[in-house]
């Protein structure tokens, strides 16, 4: 403990070339405004999707005590395949995620907070078994609460692959896939982005995770995937928007349930 660790070549890693290359000082930070000219969009549509589906009421039903959910959170890796879940409960997770809260100007306040009010996470969902919903893949609109149609049919072994083969999302009713428009943090924050871009995608896990145990059901987030398969499978350059997080989100089996 205590000691300086170093890799096999000696050099220095992504990972400490990340930490150094954003670091805030004084002298960097002179001399810098921002462009308001070029502020990138805070939401994202696509122009035709297959279809628009305007999300219900959000179910936040369940145990409202929030040290409860906090004592009884667990990563939960067994879901009942067979059930399905209602669309209202769907609606209540994506509230808790990104639903927006309050508005100031331009500024749409969400249920997760984000560095600067920038928001550049966006959800989109692996549908699997949910009422009312066909399966496939969605992307959430949280200005207009609602979901675009993107793709029809159950992706669930592709994600899965994606993820290193944890069938877990296939397995479950969802799979939330949050991805980063870096343009809207770099905007702000350059290089430093990153680390807020990642803690922003963690406030948003976190509050999947409460709601979630919140209404009795089962959370599992997904760091490990192979960046270039997730993204095609969204369709994503991986450039401009690159997918960062994933969860799985299920019915528990009974031996598994809190």
């Amino acid at each position: 403990m205590g000691g300086k660790t170093k890799d096999t070549e000696g050099s220095q890693g992504i990972g400490e070339r990340f930490q150094g290359e954003t670091k805030y000082s004084p002298e960097k930070l002179g001399g810098y405004g921002l462009d308001w000219d070029s502020f990138p969009e805070s939401f994202k549509d696509y122009e035709t999707p297959l279809a628009r589906i305007e999300l219900p009421k959000p179910e936040l039903g369940g145990d409202p005590n929030i040290w409860q959910a906090l004592f009884t959170r667990r990563s939960v890796r067994d879901y009942e395949v067979a059930r399905s879940m209602p669309l209202g409960v769907l609606s209540g997770l994506l509230w808790a995620t990104q639903g927006i809260t309050a508005r100031y100007g331009t500024t749409h306040f969400r249920t997760a907070p984000s560095a600067g009010g920038l928001y550049p996470v966006e959800t989109y969902l692996n549908v699997r078994a949910v009422d009312d919903l066909e399966p496939g893949i969605y992307h959430f609109r949280p200005h207009k609460f609602d979901l675009e149609l993107l793709k029809r049919g159950d992706f669930g072994r592709q994600l899965a692959s994606a993820a290193l083969g944890q069938n877990i999302m296939a397995d479950a009713q969802t799979g939330f896939i949050w991805s980063a428009v870096l343009a809207r943090g770099k905007w702000k924050y350059r290089q430093r982005a990153y680390r807020y871009i990642y803690l922003d995608a963690g406030h948003i896990a976190e509050n999947l995770y409460l709601a979630a145990t919140a209404l009795g059901l089962g959370v599992c987030a997904v760091g490990a995937f192979f960046d270039d398969q997730a993204n095609g499978l969204l369709d994503l350059d991986g450039v401009e928007e690159t997918v960062i997080y994933m969860a799985s989100v299920g019915v528990p089996r009974a031996d598994d349930a809190r």
